[in-house]
């Protein structure tokens, strides 16, 4: 969430509404009475430490909201922000690396929480340079979304830009709600050719069961989905925000080309 809020009431109110749950409800959730789910949020009473992390697990908040909101209670943060470089952090990149090595001929990126690209195996850096013979600007290479969406990335060569893009900017749209920067779906929206439609998340539509993008270069036509994978019980902030996309081939002929290309 990126409105700037003044004080913890106003900001569990914020996380509440966007949650679409009723005081009742969080009250029951969090196991408190209604009233004084009510005084926190009009200022008339002050959350202990221990009732700000109970409200931001009731409200299902990422590790760092949950520290966003002990800030706006006067507490210190809970859950550290690691680097991924770091020795605490040498079980998890190995992890990483593991599964980037094991998915090799295909392409896999570990990603972290704005869609940044920390690491990338072969299989990837093989696939986007046959693609851009010609490399991208490095704040473009360096963003998942932004060589997708990017007119010097990827999108010339994605023959269902269009749905595949929707697909995507609904993500971005998903992820804002739950607390990620905005900054990164302003941007592609104000990228050349980006269809106004965009900018407003389509609320209540069916989701499709899996995205195959269509890739076509020359005579060349590919098709590939992708899996997003995520730790399974992360207490530090990067950690939990770590993500590993990883493509797979939909058809034979994109598995035989992806195999030619390692060969």
């Amino acid at each position: 969430m990126t409105v700037a809020m003044t004080g913890f009431g106003p900001l569990l109110r914020e996380w509440r509404q966007t949650r679409q749950m009723s005081q009742l409800r969080l009250a029951e959730q969090a196991e408190v009475s209604t009233r004084h789910i009510s005084f926190i949020e009009t200022g008339r009473s002050t959350p202990s430490r221990e009732m700000v992390l109970i409200l931001a697990s009731a409200l299902d908040l990422p590790l760092r909201e949950r520290n966003t909101l002990l800030g706006a209670a006067g507490y210190a943060p809970v859950y550290r922000e690691t680097d991924l470089g770091s020795p605490e952090m040498g079980p998890v990149a190995r992890a990483l690396g593991f599964f980037l090595e094991r998915h090799e001929p295909y392409g896999a990126s570990v990603l972290d929480g704005s869609w940044n690209i920390l690491r990338v195996n072969r299989g990837g850096m093989r696939m986007i340079g046959w693609f851009l013979e010609q490399p991208p600007p490095p704040q473009v290479a360096a963003n998942a979304m932004r060589i997708l969406f990017h007119p010097l990335g990827l999108r010339p060569y994605i023959a269902n830009w269009e749905d595949t893009a929707a697909i995507m900017i609904e993500r971005l749209h998903r992820e804002v709600t739950l607390g990620a920067s905005r900054a990164l779906l302003d941007e592609i929206l104000d990228y050349p050719d980006v269809p106004r439609r965009f900018a407003r998340p389509r609320l209540g539509e069916q989701p499709q069961v899996v995205l195959t993008m269509h890739l076509r270069k020359g005579d060349r036509d590919l098709r590939l989905f992708t899996t997003l994978t995520t730790l399974g019980t992360p207490l530090d902030v990067t950690a939990q925000e770590l993500r590993i996309e990883s493509y797979f081939p939909a058809d034979s002929a994109t598995e035989e080309w992806v195999r030619q290309l390692a060969d």
